[in-house]
């Protein structure tokens, strides 16, 4: 569904993508690690181009997003759900209206469709009883099960998720992890992490890839990565600042 080949990407003089090569298996969840401030967030806003590389191609459905027209590239980006690593929902806005969000901007349905499949949506995150509380006044999980539920609310087939349980603690982390592995399970999305929560994020991955240095190192199921002998794996995993791996 979507190949990322020979990527690169720099800011000034800071090269941070130096030729990925990538391929996302449909229907899988995918996990991106690695190092903070290597490259991982940088990756996953080119799956959808908001990024666009300075060299390279992301292939969806062997299309190259990056050279589309903007009419062309918003359809793309219909199949996409994103959750942002703060959530992003709008402070002036209720739970069921940053849900509901969505389906008014971009589609002609009526509200009372629409309260349908909000409904919908905040009862398989567990927020059924919320809707109507603004953000300033939940937690950091509902906030976050909030930014799932608009993510879904489209029914995308790929869903981006930034760092999601970033700022939560061990508990709500793991109730995040779960909550994403039966929306997964249920809608059968392709879903793509970027996460640094090692080695709990290994638990509802598919696949890991690993990227580091600009490029991925290793590519594998959770036990491969754990097993790999590549001494840059090996270093991010343990946690020590020194060895081959650059540590910004």
């Amino acid at each position: 569904m979507i190949e990322v080949v020979d990527l690169h990407k720099s800011f000034k003089r800071q090269e941070v993508l130096r030729g990925v090569n990538l391929t996302f298996e449909p229907g899988k969840i995918t996990t991106i690690i690695g190092g903070s401030g290597g490259g991982k967030t940088v990756l996953l806003k080119h799956l959808n181009a908001l990024l666009l590389p300075d060299r390279g191609k992301v292939l969806v459905d062997g299309m190259d997003i990056t050279r589309l027209r903007q009419k062309a590239l918003n359809r793309i980006r219909n199949r996409f759900g994103v959750l942002f690593q703060g959530a992003a929902l709008l402070d002036s806005m209720t739970i069921y209206d940053n849900v509901a969000f969505p389906l008014r901007e971009k589609t002609q349905m009526s509200e009372t469709q629409i309260r349908a499949k909000v409904e919908e949506r905040l009862e398989q995150v567990g927020l059924e009883r919320w809707g109507y509380k603004f953000p300033a006044e939940v937690s950091g999980g509902m906030k976050k099960r909030a930014g799932l539920a608009r993510a879904l609310v489209e029914d995308p087939e790929i869903v981006l998720f930034d760092e999601p349980t970033t700022g939560l603690d061990p508990m709500l982390a793991k109730s995040i992890h779960d909550l994403i592995a039966r929306t997964q399970a249920h809608f059968g999305f392709t879903g793509i992490i970027v996460s640094h929560d090692i080695p709990e994020v290994f638990d509802i991955s598919h696949v890991v890839a690993m990227l580091a240095n600009g490029v991925i190192q290793e590519v594998g199921t959770a036990a491969e990565i754990q097993r790999s002998e590549n001494p840059i794996v090996q270093q991010f995993l343990r946690g020590d600042t020194e060895g081959p791996m650059e540590v910004l």
